[in-house]
């Protein structure tokens, strides 16, 4: 119990029973029953033990069954007010059922008055603040002592059996409150994990969606960029042709890599080695590789796969005829990708369009989503400017 939660004396003798123990929204079937079939036979006895004997008879019959009656209507009142915990109600039915059982008495009933005040001092050490739960209890046992004719052995055994009743089923209540709290904190402690669960695997998806569409347009926006200034320029028929299909085979590229992206998603991965072989061929990169190659962790190879892709992606819009450099470091419990592009040489020509139209098409989700990548390993991600050009650097636990 932590500090906030420990009980001050003044809160503890008015605090309430836990509302979930007395609840029964979840409440099985066979406890229903056998809730049913407790009343039933209470309803049965105390019915026979007052009009037992012939002790009523024409309209006193009628006045003792209309008693009893209300007696058991002020009774089912109190417990629903007490499971609702409505004091100045609760208090109230419970002097009611006090007096109720003084008049049961009066009329020689003695079965409902017994049944009366012992079930009142039960179920107040049950459903009320400990201190009302005593001085209800007190009355009512006090009641029940006055008014029986029972040795005072017998007397003593129900007064002492009624209170350890009432303090076990008190007891059996706070128990079963507090597993229902517990209960409800980890179904929604679950249903938080599984959103943020949710929430991660929409987040993977996306940066899968931008790794991919983000290289294979911006590919295809360079060469019809380019096709757009050469036909500005009155260029060459045929070298606008070669553009176009440029941008058209970028096209069948992008639908490849989709399908790879895809294959990813489901686990499927191409090795790294021959993805950068293809990507550094591709966008005409020199490629190297130290260490000694080996099989590396999926998701460890699909971060250097995106981080390569979206990089070099990158070169092309930022940095449009610089030359680039991919090296890949196989070490000692890691593995390292390092991008590095020279400085683009000056003024636009009209083979290639302005680097700051092309970085106009960046969203800049794609750093952001490398970054993303390497923390979720517990690895890092440097990206900044290097002697006039741009280096990325990944390193990922593998």
């Amino acid at each position: 119990m932590s500090i906030e939660e420990a009980p001050v004396a003044g809160w503890y003798w008015t605090r309430w029973p836990s509302r979930e123990g007395i609840g029964r929204e979840d409440e099985s079937r066979p406890r229903r029953v056998l809730t049913v079939f407790g009343r039933t036979v209470l309803v049965v006895v105390v019915g026979w033990g007052t009009f037992s004997g012939g002790r009523y008879t024409g309209w006193a019959a009628a006045a003792a069954a209309a008693g009893l009656a209300a007696a058991f209507a002020l009774s089912a009142g109190y417990l629903r007010v007490t499971r609702e915990q409505r004091p100045a109600a609760s208090y109230l039915l419970a002097a009611g059922l006090v007096g109720a059982g003084w008049l049961a008495n009066q009329g020689l009933a003695y079965t409902l008055a017994d049944f009366l005040w012992i079930g009142l001092a039960v179920t107040a050490l049950i459903r009320l603040p400990p201190a009302p739960a005593l001085c209800a209890a007190a009355v009512a046992l006090g009641s029940y002592t006055a008014a029986s004719p029972a040795s005072w052995l017998s007397i003593a055994a129900t007064i002492g059996g009624s209170v350890l009743v009432g303090f076990l089923l008190r007891l059996d209540i706070e128990a079963r409150g507090t597993a229902r709290l517990l209960l409800a904190q980890e179904r929604a402690a679950r249903a938080a994990e599984a959103e943020s669960a949710a929430l991660a695997e929409r987040a993977r998806i996306a940066r899968e969606i931008h790794d991919v569409l983000a290289h294979s347009l911006s590919a295809q926006l360079v060469h019809l960029e380019a096709a757009r200034l050469m036909l500005d320029a009155g260029t060459d028929r045929e070298q606008v042709r070669e553009r176009v299909v440029a941008a058209r085979r970028m096209a069948q590229d992008g639908l490849a890599e989709t399908r790879q992206a895809l294959s990813a998603l489901r686990g499927e991965f191409t090795p790294v080695g021959e993805f950068l072989v293809e990507l550094t061929g591709r966008e005409r990169a020199a490629l190297t590789v130290t260490g000694t190659p080996r099989p590396l962790a999926a998701e460890a190879a699909l971060a250097v796969r995106r981080t390569a892709q979206e990089a070099v992606t990158n070169v092309r819009k930022h940095a449009s005829g610089a030359r680039c450099a991919v090296e890949l470091r196989y070490l000692d419990g890691a593995v390292e990708l390092e991008v590095r592009n020279t400085r683009p040489p000056r003024g636009p020509s009209a083979a290639e369009p302005a680097s700051g139209e092309l970085a106009a098409s960046g969203s800049g989700y794609g750093l952001l989503g490398m970054r993303e990548r390497a923390e979720l390993l517990g690895g890092t991600l440097l990206a900044g400017p290097e002697d006039g050009g741009w280096r990325v650097l990944l390193r990922v636990p593998a």
